[in-house]
């Protein structure tokens, strides 16, 4: 265990409010971390392993222009391990990323192996899907493994309940959540980053789709003083409806001045109307899941690369992306890569996803600030709905 020490950090206030919508609960700030700032509204690519899958660092930092990046604990922990992660110096060093990381803390990947784990009040006993090797997380170890990996935002563990879910089980998980939370905390704060930046601790609300659960876990999360709040347990089947009357509960009880971080969300319409409900801070693997698919997002709709009316479309792939190989690639040639099997389709249908996805919310961050948030959003959420 790693004792406080005298390590001087060089952040100044953790998070600045710097405009808010007049018709919405919509704002725009600026994170700001040892690695740089990160303006918000902010969608963060998902680099599970420590990269996003089959896209370079350098097209993150140019084409797609990211300002930080998720990564995994489960995964990480796995796979290298965090012997191999903490000799190269931390994940920054390891991976040569030097923007922003925020760590995951597995709880969702725990959640996702119901088969092979075992949930108890000390923690979470599961089986490695690679080897079937046994191994704990507690509340404390995941703050430890977090702290070897090193990211400059690292989560709670916490149970996410899956949908649809008895209110009892949900009630019951919330409040196993909220004492995991109270032990995360104590270890957090006993103990200091590894490597010489500041690391900054978010809670997570949880409580399934009921109100009075989503109220409780959101009050409590707001009493700790978190230098940030994440909002979990969303996006996992419910309705949208729910999704957003879920959140917009949540929003109206954590603090105004602390950035919120919705897990795992979504469409590029729930991240615009998540914005409009005070969301901060998105990520979700939607962009290069779906684009290895074929799937590409766009400011006009959304296309379906692979259907046969984009054969002879020898216009680019979309001509207004702050990404180059979106504008310097036509439809036509993206479409043949895919029907030829060739894996740079799905690389450039990666890429232009991920851009799109950021000057989305660089876009919404813009009207913020000149007040047209409002009537922008409800003509996006229609325009990127809509099938090409």
């Amino acid at each position: 265990m790693h004792k406080l020490s005298t390590i001087t950090y060089f952040c100044p206030v953790f998070f600045k409010l710097t405009a808010k919508d007049l018709h919405s609960s919509a704002r725009a700030g600026v994170l700001q971390t040892d690695h740089g700032s990160i303006p918000t509204p902010i969608f963060m690519p998902v680099g599970t392993i420590g990269t996003v899958k089959g896209v370079h660092f350098q097209e993150l930092e140019d084409d797609i222009q990211a300002a930080i990046i998720l990564g995994n604990t489960y995964h990480l922990y796995l796979r290298p391990g965090i012997d191999t992660i903490e000799k190269a110096g931390g994940l920054h060093a390891f991976n040569s990323w030097k923007k922003p990381i925020l760590t995951d803390s597995g709880g969702f990947q725990v959640h996702s192996l119901a088969q092979i784990r075992k949930i108890k009040e000390e923690g979470v006993t599961f089986q490695s899907h690679i080897d079937g090797s046994k191994h704990f997380f507690s509340p404390e170890n995941v703050v430890d493994i977090q702290r070897s990996i090193g990211a400059d935002i690292i989560m709670a563990l916490d149970e996410c309940t899956p949908y649809p879910c008895e209110r009892s089980y949900a009630q019951k998980s919330m409040g196993l959540t909220h004492r995991w939370l109270d032990r995360g905390i104590a270890h957090f704060e006993a103990t200091a980053p590894k490597y010489q930046h500041k690391q900054f601790f978010f809670p997570i609300v949880q409580g399934s789709v009921y109100p009075d659960l989503r109220k409780i876990s959101a009050e409590y999360i707001a009493s700790k003083g978190a230098e940030g709040n994440a909002i979990g347990g969303l996006s996992v089947g419910e309705p949208h409806e729910d999704m957003y009357a879920m959140t917009d509960l949540v929003c109206n009880i954590l603090p105004q001045d602390k950035p919120r971080y919705l897990m795992g969300v979504g469409t590029p319409a729930n991240i615009l109307e998540c914005i409009a409900l005070g969301i901060d801070m998105f990520d979700c693997v939607m962009p290069t899941r779906n684009g290895r698919n074929g799937m590409l997002f766009t400011a006009d709709g959304i296309i379906n690369i692979r259907n046969k009316k984009w054969e002879q479309d020898f216009s680019p792939i979309d001509i207004n992306s702050t990404s180059s190989v979106s504008r310097r690639h036509s439809k036509a040639f993206l479409r043949h890569l895919f029907a030829s099997g060739e894996r740079l389709g799905p690389q450039i249908a990666s890429i232009h996803n991920l851009a799109f996805y950021l000057w989305l919310v660089r876009e919404a961050r813009m009207h913020i600030e000149a007040g047209t948030f409002a009537g922008w959003k409800n003509l996006m959420v229609q325009k990127v709905s809509s099938r090409l």
